[in-house]
């Protein structure tokens, strides 16, 4: 394993020197939050195919194909549909913008505070997203060293706190590509051919399992439909997707820099699940689905090439946990805090943003490490996490954007209620259930047309300024209550 662990210890190790670089080309809110909103096509389609490609969708893709067949190929497939969704009607209006988070966007769009308990939800759902992305580090440093579980989350955790606190966007930017290029090579090009392989072709597959594993809707219709609600539409709204958009150089690279990731995205979903079949004719029964991935990774690949595929899947969980931990930074400062500083400070106070940025990201990374150790059901807390954040925040958001006559009492009113009845009905169902998510989304859409139909529209002025932000005629909007002297 000597040549193995060499591979992860200089990937690590790049990791961290990307982030030292990047702290050089952080010089101001934007280049720290979004990158300065200088990114080409090449490095945006690397950067977004990271942060949506992360554990779940490599050692979770593997799984369902285990379990699935085929099939189980739909989770990740959601999540590409919902990228290309993104790119192709929203991103450019999204990008045009020019603000950080998607809280700011409800208060440009309602003129009201919709974006104050907007912020709290996005906040919670970004840090669950933070956390079960680094309670995936214990799965993978076990593989490689056998190692504590605490132990495992404290090291991998460290290191992207480390590279994220660092640089903020330009180190995670720089990292993504290379994780981009790392789980390309791992996963695509040596892992799936060598799958294949090693369980004697597709012809032995198909006759070793049943012909439920080669249909592709064997997983179920109502499960399909559950992906696509929760990430398909998760995908449109989430704090950390957006804040990738807003990395774009212009709207063209938005709209045709996603479209490329998001079909990356569509041939890595059948990659994972055609791994996994193929390890459910090596491996019939395994402990668990999950088990899949390790298990072919330790015993089926040489020495060198495994280490590169362990790299990737180390990419892969690092590539979200950066990007959950920015995006959950982000709001905590620009949505929560500044809020409440804005209030209770003292007129004219300087401060330095990209400090205060950083010390954000270095106290919720802590906090996210924190959490992660302590939690043990990593499926629950993300169907909390993405229940929380359809129900609560896609009707107000894609409202906003789509309807005119959507005003700041009924999108008020889609969160609370939305978000009230999907902690209720995930009480009385299970957290597991899909009821809490098509109910709460109902319920969230009832109120935010009967509310918004029975309140006074939107005042003009807000709508025209709106409308011009869309359109890229209005200069950035100042977010922060004070300015800044950099």
């Amino acid at each position: 394993m000597a040549v193995d662990y060499t591979v992860i210890v200089l990937y690590l190790a790049g990791m961290l020197a990307m982030g030292w670089w990047g702290m050089r080309r952080a010089k101001s809110k934007s280049d720290f939050l979004v990158a300065g909103r200088r990114l080409g096509p090449a490095m945006y389609s690397g950067t977004m195919a990271a942060i949506v490609l992360g554990g779940a969708s490599t050692i979770g893709g593997v799984g369902l194909g285990y379990q699935y067949g085929l099939s189980g190929a739909w989770m990740v497939f959601t999540i590409g549909l919902g990228l290309l969704a993104l790119s192709v009607f929203f991103s450019a209006r999204i990008a045009r913008l020019k603000v950080y988070t998607v809280s700011e966007m409800l208060d440009l769009r309602y003129g009201g505070r919709a974006g104050v308990i907007s912020g709290v939800v996005m906040w919670a759902y970004t840090l669950m997203l933070a956390v079960t992305s680094t309670i995936a580090y214990a799965t993978i440093f076990d593989v490689l060293f056998d190692m504590n579980r605490t132990v495992a989350i404290i090291l991998g955790g460290a290191i992207v706190v480390a590279y994220s606190t660092l640089g903020g966007m330009w180190s995670i930017t720089l990292t993504d590509m290379v994780q981009f290029v790392v789980k390309t090579i791992g996963v695509l090009l040596l892992l799936l051919p060598i799958a294949v392989v090693k369980a004697g072709g597709f012809s032995e597959m198909k006759a070793k399992l049943p012909t439920s594993y080669f249909d592709p809707l064997g997983i179920g219709g109502e499960t399909i439909f559950t992906y696509v609600l929760i990430y398909t539409f998760g995908m449109l709204i989430g704090q950390d997707i957006w804040q990738r958009v807003f990395t774009a150089r212009s709207d063209r690279t938005a709209r045709y820099g996603g479209t490329v990731a998001g079909t990356y995205c569509l041939l890595y979903a059948l990659a994972g699940a055609v791994i996994g079949t193929a390890a459910k004719v090596m491996y019939p029964k395994l402990g668990s689905p999950d088990d899949a991935f390790a298990t072919i990774v330790k015993d089926e690949l040489p020495i060198g090439v495994r280490g590169l595929v362990l790299a990737a899947a180390l990419a892969a969980v690092m590539s979200t946990s950066s990007g959950a931990l920015i995006a959950c930074a982000t709001v905590a400062n620009n949505d929560i805090w500044s809020r409440l500083r804005g209030v209770v400070k003292r007129g004219g106070e300087e401060h330095d943003e990209v400090k205060g940025n950083r010390a954000f990201i270095l106290i919720m990374g802590i906090a996210v490490i924190c959490t992660a150790i302590a939690l043990n059901n990593v499926v629950e807390a993300l169907t909390v996490a993405y229940n929380l954040l359809v129900g609560g925040l896609l009707v107000p958001i894609l409202g906003g954007l789509l309807w005119k006559r959507g005003t700041v009492q009924g999108a008020l009113a889609a969160v609370i209620v939305g978000g009230l009845a999907v902690i209720g009905l995930m009480a009385g169902y299970g957290i597991l259930a899909n009821e809490p998510v098509y109910y709460g989304l109902l319920a969230s859409l009832a109120a935010y047309v009967v509310v918004s139909l029975a309140t006074k529209p939107t005042d003009e002025a807000v709508l025209a300024a709106w409308r011009d932000r869309l359109a890229g005629r209005a200069p950035e909007p100042v977010s922060e209550p004070v300015p800044a002297h950099q």
